[in-house]
């Protein structure tokens, strides 16, 4: 590699660098509730009708209350679900959860999640792999 041919690329590097930290000086971030939490209810209202619960390693029970949605992100995660949910969209991996009621859709995208279900009817759209849907009706 020439010299100038290695002036010109470390040039170009510093370019890139400082266009990034340009760009990411620009970025603002919401600061979150005050209340720690887990759970996400989406407390700026854009997604109001959706639950995103976030952990690893928890044990926990949520309520879909009537008609809300439901996104499980992490892994190894015990969760107990009341209500009615109208989307539930599982993430992650080795997860057991068990819904009263899941309406239009169960979307599994992830690892070795088991998902059970009381009542309602939903399309089912397995994505993931070695993923268990037990049909309790």
């Amino acid at each position: 590699m020439t010299r100038r041919l290695r002036v010109n690329l470390c040039s170009l590097m510093a370019a890139a660098t400082a266009l990034l930290s340009a760009v990411l000086a620009g970025c603002e971030s919401q600061a979150p509730p005050a209340k720690s939490s887990r759970i996400s209810q989406n407390y700026d209202g854009r997604f109001a009708n959706t639950i995103r619960y976030e952990s690893f390693g928890a044990t926990s029970a949520l309520d879909c209350a009537d008609g809300k949605s439901l996104h499980v992100l992490g892994s190894n995660n015990k969760l107990t679900v009341r209500g009615r949910c109208e989307a539930v969209n599982v993430a992650g991996a080795d997860n057991r959860i068990t819904i009263e009621r899941i309406d239009k859709t169960l979307t599994l995208s992830g690892l070795n999640n088991t998902v059970t279900y009381y009542g309602g009817d939903p399309k089912v759209d397995d994505r993931g792999v070695r993923n268990t849907v037990a049909d309790k009706r």
